[in-house]
């Protein structure tokens, strides 16, 4: 099993719900991120004084999916939330040794 964590724009928020749901891709969790990449920020005036922003507002994706699923999840993604410009996000891919659900105490695949 793999976890997927994808930083992508907000504005691509709805669309990946949709894509994942379309997918059957369940159990999703989803935050609200602040973090800079290439992008590094930019100058602004705030009461007269110069403030560096050098953080942008993101959405993180994060799934857990068998093996099986990590490529066409990750293409997936890529698919949905592509511009074409600076700023799009990115996709980390970790190994996850268990899953249990709480509920049934089910555990390994059946649990996600």
């Amino acid at each position: 099993m793999k976890k997927i964590e994808a930083i992508v724009r907000p504005a691509k928020l709805e669309a990946l719900k949709e894509a994942f749901l379309k997918a059957d891709i369940k159990g999703m969790t989803i935050s609200e991120v602040h973090g800079c990449g290439n992008q590094h920020g930019w100058k602004e005036f705030y009461r007269g004084s110069e403030i560096i922003v050098n953080t942008l507002p993101k959405i993180k994706f994060e799934v857990v999916v068998a093996d099986s699923k990590v490529q066409s999840t990750v293409d997936l993604i890529v698919e949905t939330a592509k511009t074409g410009e600076v700023g799009d996000g990115k996709i980390f891919i970790l190994p996850v040794e268990e899953v249990v659900r709480i509920r049934t105490s089910e555990s390994g695949e059946v649990a996600i």
